[in-house]
């Protein structure tokens, strides 16, 4: 690749100034309103790093999942996975962290940057169970940024507008991603998608974090 912009510097002289109202946008603390977003969120893209790479992966749950625990902190409780522990791994070498917040269709978006923990603390785990559920380890994050991210990515995707969604059979299942990346009989691929279902089924609202 030629012509990689190389410093900052250079970055910021093919832009213009952001605006007074951008630059006076992001906040230290989650104000009432925002926790009004988070709260009707049932989904959030969870961004973390570390020395070996980064990772980004979706957490979601019922509206109110995610707990404001003042206008400092957030918790949420973990749901069983796959059990690599990518993001957690990360957050444990590196706290750093990045939260996309979503709410179905809102244009807008709720945005938070902080340090993340993982804790067993009893009040943390009960302020963030889920329909009785308590989760036997929680994610704590110490918030250094809160703001709203504005809505021209979901614009330009039209991601809530139904009419431009594709039919399930123009795009590829999970199982075909599957055998195509590890080159397997691409017969294993409904086998794959019904084992993942009734994963699904059976371990859906199970807890994260138990080793027996």
């Amino acid at each position: 690749m030629t012509d990689a912009i190389a410093d900052v510097a250079g970055l910021r002289a093919r832009y213009r100034d952001p605006s007074a109202l951008v630059l006076s946008k992001v906040q230290t603390a989650v104000s009432p309103v925002a926790a009004e977003f988070i709260a009707r969120s049932p989904l959030f893209v969870l961004a973390t790093s570390s020395p070996a790479g980064a990772d980004a992966s979706p957490r979601g749950g019922p509206p109110g999942f995610v707990a404001v625990l003042d206008e400092h902190r957030l918790a949420w409780g973990d749901l069983a996975g796959n059990n690599l522990l990518d993001s957690f791994s990360n957050i444990v070498e590196q706290p750093h962290v990045g939260l996309l917040f979503l709410v179905p269709g809102s244009d807008g978006t709720v945005r938070v940057n902080g340090r993340a923990s993982i804790t067993s603390d009893a009040e943390v785990l009960d302020a963030t169970g889920i329909d009785g559920r308590r989760p036997k380890v929680a994610v704590v994050v110490d918030v250094d940024q809160c703001y709203v991210h504005c809505a021209k990515a979901f614009r330009r995707s039209a991601l809530w507008d139904t009419a431009s969604w594709p039919a399930p059979e123009q795009f590829p299942t999970t199982g075909q991603i599957i055998t195509d990346q590890q080159s397997l009989d691409a017969a294993l691929a409904p086998v794959i998608d019904q084992e993942l279902e009734s994963n699904y089924v059976a371990t859906m609202w199970d807890g994260g974090g138990d080793a027996s």
